[in-house]
């Protein structure tokens, strides 16, 4: 298992980088988000992942291992593969996609090429526990913005489930948020009153 190449990048485009490991190429494909922070590096590390099928190996190359983190856990829900984990990658920031996820946003998520209704709906389903519990450790998300984010996505299940339609439930939460910027103090019962004054 290749875990990282680190050497001088011949070639890049926003899809693709070779390179030059001591004489050696290697074809690395990368997201949108890796390419924007490599595109001025003459040369760097960039971590890898060998993709295996039968018809043939394909090595992804990251540049944060944050990144590498989420690509093996969006590919682990059934319906996303490797390239359209990249493909999500190159339409969101890795922190965008781990706030849609734990928020439970799946119209968010439904914006990107090749993300249909159901699949980011099971993105959701399938990873919102495990992102919430591991993102301090991915460092893509500091406790505090998960456990906020958490109680942002309780709250609107809660108006939903009070009978209030989700996109006037989403909107109510927004300005509640806006207008009071929610503190450690914050619970999620006050949240809720917050957010039905608004609507």
């Amino acid at each position: 298992m290749i875990a990282f190449v680190r050497g001088i990048f011949v070639h890049k485009t926003p899809a693709q980088v070779i390179v030059d490991v001591n004489g050696v190429g290697y074809d690395l494909h990368i997201s949108l988000h890796t390419f924007s922070v490599i595109s001025n590096m003459e040369k760097g590390q960039l971590y890898t992942y060998l993709h295996i099928t039968e018809n043939g190996q394909t090595l992804y190359g990251f540049y944060e291992m944050r990144e590498k983190e989420l690509f093996l856990q969006l590919i682990s829900v059934s319906g996303v593969g490797a390239s359209t984990a990249r493909m999500m990658l190159s339409g969101m920031k890795p922190d965008e996609i781990v706030k849609a996820i734990v928020q439970s946003n799946a119209k968010q998520l439904e914006g990107i090429k090749g993300i249909g209704k159901k699949t980011a709906e099971r993105l959701v389903l399938e990873l919102k526990d495990k992102l919430n519990k591991q993102a301090p450790d991915l460092s893509i998300l500091s406790q505090a913005d998960a456990q906020q984010y958490s109680m942002e996505s309780d709250a609107l299940n809660a108006l939903v489930s009070l009978g209030i339609a989700r996109p006037t439930a989403e909107q109510a939460l927004k300005k509640a948020l806006k207008s009071n910027h929610p503190t450690e103090e914050t619970t999620l019962e006050s949240l809720i009153k917050l957010a039905l004054k608004n609507i």
